[in-house]
C-alpha cells in the first residue's frame, strides 16, 4: 500500500535499559498542535469537506460538546476513529464506602479506534538522527490524578521527568513556564513552588491556571560540571490541559 503520511522522529538515549547502553528510543518531532479550527480549515482547503470550514467547525464543536455531556452521564463513545469512556480511579476500602473526591478521581480515557489504526498502513517514519539530548522533557505526571501527559491540576504537584532539567544559574529567564495556547500568556512557576529540583526530575506546584491548553517549557543553565553561559529551553512536545 502506498505511503500517504510521513512522521518525523528523533532518536534519544534509552535510559530504561541496562543491558545495552548504546540503544535508543524514537520520539515524534511534533509539527505543532492543531485546533478544531485548524483541522476544519485543512479539510476545506484539501477538498475533503463539502461545507465551509466555519460550518464544519460549528458542527464539530456542537458534536464535541454533546459527546462531553453524554460522557458525564456515564456513556461510552465509539466513533470508529477513537473510543472514550469514564474511569474512576482510587480504592474503595469497603462495600459501603461512597465516592470521596479527596481519594477518588473521575477521568475520561480515550483510545485509538479501528479506523485510526487502519490509517497506520499509510504512514512511514522518517528518523532524523540522534537528537540533541542535552535537555529534554520526556513525561509529565499529575500527582493528584496520576494522569500522564494530558490533564493537569492547578495548585497540586506536577512531576516533570527528563534529562538535565535542574533549574540552575542566575539568568532571570531560568524557570518553569506554562504558555497559554490561545493567548500566548506565559505563567512562570514561583521558585518557592519548585519542590524537587533534580537533573532527571522536577516536582512543582502547578500555578492557579485558568481552564485551557498549555505548552510546558523548562529553561535552565544547568550543566554536568559547570553552568552554561546562556540558558537553554526544553519545550514539551505534548499539550497539557487544565479542565
Amino acid at each position: 500500500m502506498a505511503t500517504l503520511h510521513k512522521i518525523k522522529a528523533y532518536l534519544y538515549d534509552n535510559a530504561l535499559t541496562k543491558d545495552n547502553p548504546n540503544d535508543f528510543i524514537a520520539r515524534v518531532s511534533s509539527e505543532r498542535s492543531l485546533s478544531v479550527n485548524d483541522i476544519c480549515e485543512s479539510a476545506a482547503a484539501r477538498g475533503g469537506a463539502d461545507i465551509s470550514a466555519a460550518a464544519m467547525e460549528h458542527a464539530v464543536n456542537l458534536w464535541l460538546k454533546e459527546m462531553g455531556y453524554r460522557l458525564c452521564d456515564g456513556f461510552s463513545i465509539n466513533t470508529g476513529w477513537f473510543t472514550a469512556g469514564v474511569h474512576i480511579k482510587g480504592v474503595f476500602d469497603s462495600p459501603g464506602e461512597t465516592f470521596n473526591p479527596e481519594k477518588h478521581t473521575v477521568l475520561f480515557e480515550f483510545h485509538q479506534g479501528s479506523l485510526l489504526r487502519k490509517e497506520l498502513e499509510l504512514v512511514s517514519i522518517d528518523i532524523l538522527g540522534v537528537a540533541d539530548s542535552s535537555l529534554y522533557i520526556s513525561q509529565v505526571t499529575d500527582v493528584k490524578t496520576g494522569n500522564v501527559n494530558d490533564i493537569i491540576t492547578p495548585n497540586r504537584n506536577l512531576r516533570i521527568s527528563g534529562h538535565r532539567l535542574k533549574i540552575a544559574g542566575g539568568d532571570e529567564a531560568n524557570g518553569v513556564y506554562f504558555v497559554n495556547q490561545n493567548t500566548q500568556e506565559r505563567t512562570k512557576v514561583d521558585v518557592t513552588d519548585i519542590v524537587t529540583n533534580n537533573p532527571s526530575e522536577l516536582v512543582i506546584v502547578t500555578p492557579a491556571l485558568a481552564a485551557g491548553t498549555y505548552r510546558l517549557e523548562v529553561t535552565t543553565q544547568y550543566g554536568i560540571s559547570v553552568l552554561l553561559k546562556e540558558p537553554r529551553t526544553a519545550v514539551f512536545d505534548k499539550i497539557l490541559t487544565v479542565a
